[in-house]
C-alpha cells in the first residue's frame, strides 16, 4: 500500500492508529492489573479461610465421611477445603465430593494441574491437623476479565468521539492551508500578488512569507524584463533606420571617396548601435541584480578605481584629455566588485565624452565621517541645477548637448548605487569649473593600512 504523501491524511491515520493503539494497551494493562489484584485478594481469602477453620473442626471419624455436595454437576465452588490429621494422615473435612486433591507437600502457596484444570492452593498446618484450601484458577481468570471489562468500557465509547474530535481538530487547523491552495491554484500565469498569511500557523506562515518574497523578486525581473524590451523596441529603431539609410548610401555611392565617407558613417551608426545594445544589457544585468537581492561580499574600491581608470584611459588620450587620480589607499566594503566597476567606467566615460577635448578630469576617494566618498570632476559645462534630476532618467539626454551617448550612462550609476545602499549627489566642481558627481556609500570601516 502507497503512503499517501497528505499531510491531513497522514495526520489522521497517524493519530487514529495512535489512540486505537492506546485503546488497546489499556485494556491489556487493565486485565493483567485486574488479574493481580484477584490474585491477591483470593490468596488473601484463602489465608483467612484456613486461619478460620484451624480451632473449629473436631478430630472424629464422622467428619470424614462427611461433604457439601453440589446441587448439580455445573455448579462450581470458589474454594475446596479439605483437612486431614496430623496424627495418622486420615481426612477428616472436604468441602465437596467434586474436591478430592491430593495434600500438598510444602506449607504454604503452590500450584498444581488436575483433571484439565489449575489449582491455586495454600497448605498450612495446625497443631493436631492440615488444612488445605484450593481454587480453580479459572475463577480469577473470570473475575479479572469481568474487571477489565468494566475499567474498557468506558474507553470503547470514548474512542469513537475522540476519533471524532481528532477529525474535526485536524481538518479545522489546516483549512487555512487549503485556502492558500485555492488561492494559489486560481492565479493566472501574471498574477504575481501576495499570499493573503492571515490565521495561517506558524510552521506554514514562514513559508507563506518566503513564498511571497519569491512573487516580489519575480515581479521585479518581469518588470525589468518588461522594461528592456520597450526599451530596446524604443531605442533601436533610430539606429537601425539611420544604419539602413547608410548602407543604402553605401550601395548608391558612385565614386571610391563618396563610398569611402559612407563607410566611415556606416561605422560610426554600428559604433553607436552596438553601444547602445551594450548599454541596455548593462542596465538591464543591474535591474537584475538589484532584483534578485545578490548577496555582496568583501571588495577593495581603489582597487576597483585602478581598473577602471586602465578601462577608460584610451578614450582620455585618444580625446588629448588629462585623467588624474587623487592619492588614496584601499577601501574595503561589501558590494558587488563587477558592479562597482560598471559604476566608475560610467562615470568616467561620461566625464570624458562630455568634456572638451584637451579637458581634465580628476578622479577621487576619500572617508569624510561615516561615508565612502566616490568623487568624479571634469572641466565641461556640467549639468543645470534644473536637469540634475531628469538625467537620471534612462534616454534622457540635455538639448543640444554634444556626443553621441544613449542616455543611459547616469541610469545605470543610479541603478548600481541603489543596489549599494550608496545616495548619488551632483554639484558644480570648484577647482576644474565643471560638473561633480559624488557617490557616498555608507561607511563603517576604516581605510586598509
Amino acid at each position: 500500500m502507497k503512503l499517501t504523501h497528505s499531510l491531513r491524511a497522514r495526520l489522521l491515520w497517524f493519530l487514529f492508529a495512535a489512540i486505537i493503539a492506546t485503546a488497546c494497551a489499556q485494556a491489556v494493562i487493565a486485565y493483567y492489573t485486574a488479574l493481580t489484584e484477584a490474585n491477591k485478594l483470593f490468596d488473601f481469602q484463602m489465608q483467612q479461610t484456613a486461619m478460620s477453620l484451624r480451632k473449629g473442626l473436631p478430630i472424629s471419624s464422622e467428619f470424614g465421611r462427611k461433604s457439601i455436595e453440589p446441587e448439580s454437576q455445573e455448579e462450581k465452588f470458589d474454594f475446596v477445603v479439605q483437612i486431614w490429621a496430623e496424627a495418622d494422615g486420615r481426612r477428616i473435612f472436604r468441602s465437596t465430593e467434586l474436591g478430592g486433591l491430593p495434600r500438598q507437600s510444602e506449607i504454604g502457596f503452590s500450584s498444581i494441574e488436575l483433571r484439565g484444570a489449575r489449582y491455586r492452593i495454600f497448605l498450612t498446618k495446625d497443631s493436631d491437623k492440615f488444612i488445605q484450601i484450593a481454587q480453580d484458577l479459572s475463577a480469577r481468570q473470570d473475575l479479572a476479565r469481568t474487571l477489565a471489562l468494566r475499567t474498557v468500557s468506558p474507553i470503547g465509547v470514548l474512542v469513537p468521539l475522540l476519533l471524532l474530535l481528532v477529525w474535526w481538530v485536524v481538518s479545522t487547523s489546516l483549512a487555512p492551508v487549503a485556502r492558500v491552495r485555492q488561492q494559489v491554484a486560481s492565479r493566472t500565469v501574471d498574477a504575481l500578488e501576495q499570499v493573503n498569511a492571515d490565521g495561517l500557523p506558524d510552521e506554514i506562515r514562514p513559508l507563506v512569507q518566503e513564498l511571497n518574497l519569491l512573487f516580489n523578486r519575480v515581479r521585479q525581473a518581469f518588470d525589468a524584463q518588461r522594461n528592456f524590451v520597450s526599451d530596446a523596441a524604443h531605442e533601436l529603431r533610430s539606429p537601425l533606420a539611420a544604419l539602413k539609410l547608410q548602407v543604402e548610401g553605401l550601395r548608391r555611392a558612385q565614386n571610391d571617396s563618396t563610398r569611402e565617407l559612407a563607410v566611415v558613417r556606416l561605422g560610426a551608426g554600428i559604433e553607436r548601435a552596438t553601444r547602445l545594445v551594450e548599454q541596455l544589457l548593462m542596465l538591464a544585468r543591474q535591474q537584475a541584480s538589484a532584483s534578485a537581492e545578490v548577496s555582496h561580499v568583501p571588495v577593495d574600491l581603489w582597487k576597483v578605481l585602478q581598473l577602471a581608470v586602465l578601462d577608460t584611459a584610451p578614450s582620455a588620450k585618444a580625446r588629448d584629455m588629462v585623467l588624474r587620480v587623487a592619492p588614496g589607499q584601499s577601501c574595503v566594503l561589501p558590494g558587488q566588485e563587477e558592479a562597482l566597476r560598471i559604476l566608475v567606467r560610467n562615470l568616467l566615460d561620461n566625464a570624458i565624452k562630455y568634456t572638451p577635448v584637451g579637458g581634465t578630469v580628476e578622479l577621487a576617494l576619500f572617508v569624510a565621517g561615516q561615508t565612502l566618498v566616490l568623487q568624479v570632476d571634469d572641466s565641461g559645462p556640467g549639468i543645470a541645477p534644473t536637469e540634475r534630476a531628469r538625467v537620471l532618467d534612462r534616454f534622457y539626454r540635455i538639448a543640444g548637448t554634444e556626443g553621441s551617448g544613449s542616455g543611459l550612462g547616469l541610469a545605470i550609476v543610479h541603478t548600481v548605487a541603489d543596489l549599494h545602499g550608496a545616495a548619488l549627489l551632483f554639484d558644480s566642481a570648484s577647482g576644474l569649473g565643471g560638473l561633480r558627481v559624488q557617490v557616498r556609500f555608507p561607511w563603517f570601516g576604516r581605510p586598509a593600512a
